[in-house]
């Protein structure tokens, strides 16, 4: 009984507000039960496809450096927006998690 106690006192006090810190909601479903719902899974912009608009609806690129991708193309890794100096390590740390670049299909 007191393994129990203890273990809602974790579920309770611990856990659960630990879950939804991260975005994760915990809801009630049929018979009872609890849910976990997580955030929607985000689309990584390929940043040898994006439009110019796409581009600079990221954090930090603007028309300059919308430009300076679209004209950089195209790149085997997103890291290359670095390597070739089109973009600041700044601007590329907030964009890094919100972009890939996808090679063509043979």
């Amino acid at each position: 009984m007191i393994r129990l106690r203890r273990l809602l006192f974790l579920a309770l006090f611990i856990l659960i507000p630990a879950i939804s810190a991260r975005g994760i909601a915990l809801t009630p479903s049929s018979g009872g039960l609890m849910r976990i719902e997580g955030p929607a899974p985000v689309e990584l912009l390929d940043i040898n496809t994006a439009t110019k608009d796409q581009l600079k609806a990221l954090p930090g690129i603007g028309d300059a450096y919308s430009d300076r991708i679209i004209k950089g193309r195209p790149y085997r890794a997103k890291n290359e927006l670095t390597q070739k100096g089109i973009i600041p390590d700044a601007t590329y740390a907030k964009i890094k998690d919100m972009i890939i670049a996808k090679q063509p299909k043979k």
